[in-house]
Order: structure tokens, then sequence, then C-alpha cells
């Protein structure tokens, strides 16, 4: 969709004032081009500390922020006849996010995805991290990034509308060596895209990998699973693992297998296939390694089309590596925003990233960041 189209789509549809369900008591995120983020209470923890939602909203494309996390509450697009549904998985308060959430929309940190038993040695230096995904663990440990309250400010940059979100992650965090200066940019673009900008810094030599955890249904959150969404990923590797879903250090060719996604396929073409990688994941929740590397600027990885509202989303990043999980763990234990529970397959996760354990994995791209170096990540999801 073009710029200009989906600005008169924003501009015309008679659904555009409304959120989506479970956000009805926040402000209407449909400002025009340039115009400031707007901020609300949304809750408070146990020790008092206070979260607030901030909406905005640019060529489009309408977004609720959590400062709980960073999570992304809601994402809400125009189909083909102008109608908005918010098309990212969550909740409407502040306790279930707490209590029952994985990882819905929320910033990932310091370390996105599993480090095999919790350990890695870095310069002679064993490093002992939290357990929380059986033996390993996973996203920063058992209070990740996605469990802290960022510090968020809001912009406007010519075309552009966006939030500043920082937090300083202490020495020793989570049993991660130095204290971590963390500034990532959510923007909207004038033309309608969500760019994501990560930044850190470190006091000592430390391992980052960060990226976002939104569960994507591009046909509307709670309307059912996703299987139907026809899904290509530039990649000819995948990196297979054990049964714990750590990698085995091998990058392992693409063709012949259910992981195979270089042609456009419907994400459920091959999720029921006895392959002992699909049975590891119960589905698929692995690394992709994309054919493109490390790159300076955002180069085109993926592609998802959601065919009965027509939406389209592409995905561009500096990463290495995408995790394609396809909603294997959700298992109807809750609901979400739309009052709707969640079942096995209702959202996929395509998460940029540098690969899982790679601090175990010499010949994996290096997630090391030393003093005096600045770790950069870029990722940009373009909607149609």
């Amino acid at each position: 969709m073009t710029t200009s189209r989906r600005t008169l789509l924003a501009a015309t549809a008679t659904t555009a004032g409304t959120l989506a369900a479970g956000l009805s008591a926040a402000p209407a995120a449909h400002a025009a081009p340039g115009r400031r983020p707007a901020r609300e209470f949304f809750g408070r923890l146990a020790d008092g500390t206070r979260v607030d939602r901030w909406t905005l909203a640019n060529g489009g494309t309408r977004m609720a922020v959590l400062s709980y996390g960073g999570i992304v509450q809601s994402l809400e697009l125009p189909d083909l006849r102008g109608r908005y549904a918010n098309v990212s998985l969550g909740f409407d308060n502040l306790e279930d996010y707490v209590a029952l959430s994985p990882y819905f929309g929320a910033l990932i940190g310091r370390y996105g995805n599993r480090i095999a038993g919790g350990t890695f040695t870095l310069d002679g230096t064993a490093y002992q991290l939290p357990l929380n995904n059986g033996p390993n663990s996973l996203h920063g440990g058992t209070q990740g990034f996605d469990k802290r309250v960022w510090d968020v400010e809001p912009f406007v940059s010519g075309p552009d509308v966006g939030l500043t979100l920082r937090y300083v992650s202490g020495d020793g965090e989570m049993g991660y060596p130095g204290a971590l200066s963390v500034r990532v940019d959510y923007t909207l673009t004038g033309g309608g895209d969500w760019r994501i900008d990560y930044r850190a810094t470190t006091t000592r030599p430390t391992v980052v990998n960060l990226t976002s955890h939104v569960y994507f249904n591009l046909a509307g959150e709670g309307s059912g699973d996703v299987y139907d969404h026809e899904l290509r990923i530039a990649a000819a590797r995948y990196t297979p693992v054990d049964a714990t879903l750590i990698p085995t250090g091998e990058l392992a060719p693409v063709a012949g297998t259910p992981f195979d996604f270089r042609r456009s396929k419907p994400i459920g073409a091959d999720i029921r296939v006895s392959h002992p990688q699909v049975l590891f994941g119960q589905g698929i929740d692995h690394n992709f390694v994309l054919d493109k590397g490390i790159t300076r600027t955002p180069d085109n990885i993926v592609t998802v089309h959601e065919p009965r509202s027509g939406r389209t989303m592409r995905i561009a990043t500096t990463e290495p590596g995408l995790q394609f999980y396809s909603g294997n763990f959700l298992d109807g234990s809750f609901a979400g925003t739309s009052g709707r529970v969640y079942r096995q397959g209702d959202g996929f996760c395509l998460e940029t990233q540098h690969y899982p354990d790679s601090p175990n994995h010499p010949s994996f791209p290096t997630t090391v960041l030393r003093p005096g170096e600045t770790y950069r990540s870029t990722t940009v999801h373009s909607f149609a």
C-alpha cells in the first residue's frame, strides 16, 4: 500500500477512532503526522511504581506502548477496506502482564532467546544466570527487560513521531557483568512504518542481544489461528536445536524441511509434519540464519501476507538471525484484549536477533560488547 493510500484510509475509515477491544479507555490515537504522543495512567506495580500507556499514530499506523517492559500493547492497521484491527496479542490490564504474559509485545534483554545451562564464560570468567526455561536461561532471566519499567520520552522529528525508552541495567543484574545503559527508539514514520533502533553501552565486557517479542495476527488479535498467513523468510539455513531448544552448533539447510520459507507458503503448511525439530518445538521455534548476514542498514528479510484482510507486513533488519516462533505454547489458559482465549497458533513472533546461545558457540556471530563500543541494531516493520 502506498503512503498516500494509507494516509487516505487512516483519514476516511469510519472505524478510525475506535481502539481494539479491551482498549476502550485509551485516548483516540489517530493523530495527524507530527502530533506528539499522548500519555495516560495504566496501573501500578505491587511496589507502587507507576506504569503509563503511550498512544501514537502516523501514516495510518497506530500504537499503544507501556512503560512496563516497553510493551507494544496494541498495533492497529487498516485492511484493504480501511477497517482497523489490533494485530498484536496482549492484555487490557497490568496485572495480567505481570502474572501471565509470555512476553507479549515486550522488549527483550539483556539476552534475547536461550543460553544453555544459564552459563557462559567471557574473558576467562564464568557467569551464572537464572534458569527460567527448564535447564536454560531465557530472555534475560526471571526479571529481564520485559519486567522493568522504562523511562519514556516522546519525540516529534519532521514527519516522524515516536518514543525513546531508556533503562540502565546494573552491574550483576540477572548475573550479567557490566552496567548496561540501553536506549530504544520506537518510531512511526510518515509512511506508517514502525522502526526500532536499539543502542547500548557497557562499563564492563558483557553479552547483549536485544529484540522485540510482539505476537502478530494480521487478521486481528483474537481472530483465531495464523496458519493461513503466507510467510517468506530469506534464509537458506537454520540452527537445529536439542530437546531443550538449544542450538547444536550446526547451520543446517532448510531445503527439504518444514523450515523452508524461501518461497512464500502458509505458516501451517508443514506445522504438523513429523520432523524431529518440529517435535522439539511443538511447532516452529527456531532461529533462521539470514542470507544477508549482519548489515549496516536494514535489509528486507521477511514478507507476511494475510489473505482475508489483505494486510501485508515486511521486515527489514541489520541483524543476522530471525527467531520464528509459531505460537506453539499458547495453551488457552488466558484471554487477551478482545476477551477471547488464546490457543496454540493464534499468533506468531518474528524476533530479529543474533543467534541463541551465541556466547557458548565461538563460530556464531559474536554478541560480546566491550567498554567504549556501542551496540547498534535496527529493525523496520512496513505495512500494506
